[in-house]
């Protein structure tokens, strides 16, 4: 990795492919740094139509989970109001903040991804104990530090994998560290959460 440092508007700025050079040349997550923290989480290659459906920024959360010994996290839908809107959290009907697409931070060590990809972490969806009904409970993406020695901008990719079978999909997502995490979400059925 060169000694430049990148900004999120670097990011926003690439093409897919100097973004997959980013994320295959990316420094694993400074762990201690990561967590208990929240960040901005902007879709990079979404199209337009998709964005607006589904979202094109949501924060993902990530938590040193001291009662089942793992960091894990969570994604949390934000209110539409652009980029450069404040994050302001959808609520349900109780006034909990709407989240979904729950994962357990892994070491990649060991595991062989789509491309060749060699790198230090993926966020694991699988084994997290999403509710059957989060079209994300496949997923097993992996992700990396865009700048040495910083946790501020991390680069993941959307990966899914069903049985041995990956899915690597054409879409990244830039994570932005936004300050502390302030709310911890259950997990939806701890009883499928893997360690």
């Amino acid at each position: 990795m060169s000694n430049r440092k990148y900004s999120a508007e670097d990011i926003l700025g690439m093409d897919k492919k100097a973004q997959a050079e980013i994320l295959y040349r990316g420094t694993p997550l400074p762990l201690e740094a990561v967590t208990d923290s929240n960040y901005l989480g902007i879709d990079l290659s979404l199209p337009r139509w998709m964005n607006k459906l589904l979202w094109k920024k949501f924060r993902k959360t990530l938590y040193r989970d001291p009662e089942h010994g793992v960091i894990r996290g969570w994604n949390v839908r934000l209110v539409k109001n652009g980029l450069e809107g404040p994050s302001i959290p959808m609520k349900n009907k109780q006034g909990e903040e709407k989240a979904f697409g729950h994962f357990v931070v892994r070491e990649a060590r060991g595991v062989r991804f789509p491309g060749g990809w060699q790198g230090g972490h993926y966020l694991d969806f699988i084994a997290a104990g999403n509710s059957r009904f989060d079209p994300a409970q496949f997923g097993f993406c992996p992700m990396m530090a865009v700048n040495e020695g910083s946790a501020d901008l991390i680069l993941g990719w959307e990966v899914f994998k069903f049985g041995a079978i990956f899915v690597p999909l054409p879409d990244y997502w830039l994570l932005q560290r936004e300050g502390p995490l302030e709310t911890v979400v259950p997990i939806p059925r701890p009883e499928r959460l893997l360690k």
